[in-house]
C-alpha cells in the first residue's frame, strides 16, 4: 500500500485545513520545495500536493509553489486544485506532474474528465470529497445531490489511474479514515482506491491496509503534528 504526504498550499505556504474550512489553515512550513525534499528524504515514494486556493478559484493560484516542489525532488507527484480544462492539465504534465486530479471538473464537467482519462492513461486521477456521502465541488463549498459511488461508477471504464475518495468531515480532524466507505468503494472498482481524511495514527494506517481493497492513503496533518512519523507510516503500509 501506498502512503502519499500531502503539501497543501494556500498563499504559497503549507498549510492543513480542518473539513476544508479556508478560514480554519494551520500552517506548518513557508517553505513547501524544503518540505517536499524532507518527505522524499523520509523514504515516501510519492507526494500528494493540493493547491487550495486554486480549487476555490478555478484556476493554478500557487503554481510557482508547486514548481518549486517539482524542482526539488524527483518524487512523482499528484497534484489537484484549480484544473479546469485540458491546456492546464497539459500544462501541468509538460511541467513534471506524474498525475493530475481531476475533481471539481469530474463532477461538474465529465465528458472533459473522461476524455482527459484517454488522452493521458495512467497520468489522470479522479478526486471524489464526499460530505455526507454527497460529492462536494468548488474546494468543498458546494455539496450536490450525486454520491460518492454514483460519480466513482461513471469513470469507471474511462482508464482513470485512480479514485481519490476524501471524506471532507474528517479531514483534519484526526479523527479515523472513513474506512467502510472507501473499502466499499474499493471493492464496487477495479479502477485504484486511495483513501484521504483523518489519519490520526498508525491504527488507521493498519485499518487500511487490512481492508484489502484500498491501494493507498494520504497523511497530512498526523505527520506535521508528529503523532505519526514518516518511519511508523511506511511501516504500516507494508
Amino acid at each position: 500500500m501506498t502512503i502519499y504526504p500531502a503539501i497543501d498550499l494556500k498563499g504559497g505556504r503549507v498549510v492543513r485545513l480542518r473539513r476544508g474550512e479556508m478560514d480554519q489553515a494551520t500552517v506548518y512550513s513557508e517553505d513547501p520545495a524544503a518540505q517536499a525534499a524532507s518527505f522524499a528524504g523520509a523514504g515516501f515514494r510519492w507526494l500528494h500536493v493540493v493547491d487550495l486556493d486554486g480549487a476555490f478559484a478555478g484556476r493554478p493560484a500557487n503554481a510557482a509553489a508547486v514548481r518549486d516542489i517539482l524542482g526539488a525532488t524527483s518524487l512523482p507527484v499528484q497534484l489537484g486544485g484549480g484544473v479546469r480544462d485540458m491546456a492546464t492539465l497539459e500544462s501541468w504534465l509538460e511541467a513534471g506532474v506524474a498525475r493530475v486530479i481531476l475533481g471539481s471538473a469530474a463532477a461538474k464537467d465529465p465528458d472533459f474528465a473522461r476524455s482527459a482519462c484517454r488522452a493521458y492513461p495512467g497520468c489522470v486521477a479522479i478526486g471524489i470529497d464526499a460530505k455526507g456521502g454527497h460529492v462536494a465541488t468548488e474546494g468543498w463549498a458546494e455539496v450536490g445531490e450525486m454520491t460518492a459511488r454514483e460519480l466513482a461508477l461513471r469513470f469507471e471504464d474511462a482508464g482513470a489511474a485512480a479514485i481519490i475518495h476524501t471524506d471532507i468531515d474528517r479531514d483534519g480532524m484526526l479523527g479515523g479514515v472513513n474506512v467502510e466507505a472507501t473499502a466499499v468503494l474499493g471493492a464496487r472498482l477495479t479502477t485504484p482506491v486511495i483513501a484521504s481524511g483523518g489519519v490520526a495514527g498508525v491504527e488507521d494506517i493498519t485499518a487500511v491496509r487490512e481492508a484489502g481493497t484500498i491501494e493507498g492513503v494520504i497523511v497530512g496533518r498526523a505527520l506535521y503534528d508528529g503523532r505519526l512519523t514518516p518511519a511508523q507510516a511506511l511501516a504500516a503500509a507494508g
